[in-house]
């Protein structure tokens, strides 16, 4: 049986719980891509768009021995970046994305990334999700960043009725505390990989539903 419609106030208690629950489990969250500064992130993060983080952090040293900052990057050939992130997929269009926002860091912002979300997503490549995990995780700038992980949990708690990522984005920061979007969007990950997997059809198999759903009037 599913559960019935929740009021906006048993929503937030919900959403208390999952928070303090989610905090126990991963008390000190950190990015599961492999990077050293803002930029090794931001290419990161674009090369994981339909790909696992496994294989982005196996590509990336090998990127990252060749050029790992704008300058150097933006010399070199979209196909030689294109065979090295080939095992990411959609290569040849993330090779191109790399090399031109490359040269448009160093073009336009001397090479640095840019704290600012509207000119990260003007960046070749760079999505809304894309900035804000460099916002948040980078430079310490509030984002909560919503990938198929965190928008398949909220609906699955019901902290949401978003039908895509950018409701469910603005419905999850009502709910959450500033100040907790940092660790929150990286637990909400975590626990989509290691505790309730898209695989999991079984609301009960989540220890998180369980205790929201299970012998309540809500």
């Amino acid at each position: 049986m599913q559960p019935k419609a929740l009021t906006a106030t048993s929503v937030q208690l919900h959403a208390n719980y999952i928070r303090a629950h989610l905090a126990k489990l991963y008390p000190k969250p950190k990015v599961p891509l492999h990077h050293h500064d803002p930029f090794t992130l931001l290419i990161a993060v674009l090369l994981s768009a339909r790909c696992t983080d496994v294989r982005v952090n196996n590509v990336t040293p090998t990127l990252f021995a060749l050029a790992d900052n704008p300058f150097t990057m933006a010399q070199i050939p979209v196909e030689k970046v294109r065979t090295i992130i080939r095992p990411c997929g959609l290569s040849p269009t993330k090779a191109k994305a790399i090399v031109g926002l490359s040269t448009i860091l160093v073009e336009q912002h001397a090479g640095k990334v840019p704290a600012d979300i509207s000119a990260l997503e003007a960046l070749p490549g760079v999505g809304h999700k894309t900035a804000s995990v460099v916002m948040v995780q980078a430079f310490g700038v509030p984002a909560f960043p919503v990938d198929t992980h965190i928008h398949r949990l909220a609906k699955h708690w019901k902290l949401t009725e978003g039908k895509n990522v950018t409701q469910t984005e603005r419905d999850l920061k009502q709910l959450f505390p500033q100040e907790s979007w940092h660790d929150v969007h990286l637990q909400f990950i975590y626990y989509g990989r290691d505790k309730f997997t898209a695989w999991q059809k079984d609301p009960q198999a989540c220890e998180i539903y369980r205790h929201l759903f299970s012998n309540t009037k809500d």
